[in-house]
């Protein structure tokens, strides 16, 4: 068997590593149009052969789309043109309703399975993959109905084999629960980092009195610009309520705390403390 990675970096390169160690005799290849990252996918032994898209396509049983998603919207369509019968693609994008949409058109809809694994580091390319990073984490696919059987539990093997755990959704209903947990804690992240940077121009003060409180606040912040801008586009309907949402309740705490009104204050600080709970309730599932 043969499997492609479109886009050889974190998600990608991550999802190779760990099927190799399951797959010993799958033959990888890339697609990837940076000779840096094609350079160093090699290297790491995350492919095998560094293919054209064209290539790629022809060869591979699984075709893995896992570029920023404004490019998986423009090769997606091209690439099921050009896929095979009987071939499978799946994207490890980050939004779903437009790249459903566009696939829902297409009278190769069937060989697509549209997957978002939930994982990822605030590191980015082939050099920060490693095996371990889906290991346990959950994974989403959208419109399973729409793929045939065939390419589904190929795809749900694949998943299940690197250790993820897998969840159904509409793609609707996706995009607008990520704009909370995911794409709204980015952009806080970012605009923490710049709040902070404008703030203090003394570099070497900001790292001087930095806390881990601080850091582990701000790692977002390092995330690649590149992938998120187009994310935050795709998305930006759900993104902009989920920002409105959050706005309003940073004017509400400002007013608390101008108006010194500590009851207040105490109140959204417990209220928020109930997070720990939750989360600890679905890691333990």
């Amino acid at each position: 068997m043969v499997i492609s990675i479109i886009g050889v970096g974190l998600l990608g390169g991550s999802f190779a590593l760990g099927l190799r160690e399951k797959y010993p005799n799958v033959r990888f290849v890339g697609v990837d149009k940076s000779s840096v990252n094609q350079k160093i996918a090699l290297a790491k032994g995350i492919v095998d052969d560094i293919v054209s898209l064209e290539e790629a396509l022809q060869i591979s049983e699984l075709n893995v789309l896992a570029t920023p998603v404004d490019a998986i919207t423009s090769l997606l369509p091209h690439m099921l043109d050009l896929v095979p019968e009987g071939r499978t693609i799946m994207d490890l994008g980050s939004t779903k309703e437009l790249v459903c949409r566009l696939a829902d058109v297409h009278p190769k809809r069937n060989q697509f399975v549209a997957v978002h694994p939930m994982a990822g580091t605030e590191d980015s390319g082939p050099g920060a993959a490693f095996k371990e990073l889906l290991v346990g984490k959950n994974v989403i696919i959208c419109d399973k109905e729409k793929s045939s059987p065939e390419s589904l539990g190929l795809v749900e093997t694949f998943l299940r084999d690197v250790g993820m755990k897998i969840h159904y959704m509409m793609p609707v209903e996706h995009d607008l629960h990520l704009a909370y947990v995911s794409h709204l804690s980015h952009i806080s992240s970012f605009a923490l980092g710049l709040t902070v940077l404008d703030k203090e121009r003394d570099e070497k003060a900001i790292f001087d009195m930095a806390s881990t409180g601080f850091s582990s606040t701000v790692r977002l912040a390092k995330s690649s610009p590149q992938m998120w801008a187009p994310i935050f586009d795709q998305n930006k309907t759900n993104v902009s309520k989920a920002l409105g949402d959050y706005i309003e309740l940073l004017k509400k705490f400002k007013e608390a705390i101008d108006d010194k009104d500590l009851d207040t204050s105490l109140n959204y600080m417990t209220r928020a403390n109930d997070i720990g709970r939750i989360l600890a309730g679905i890691e333990r599932k």
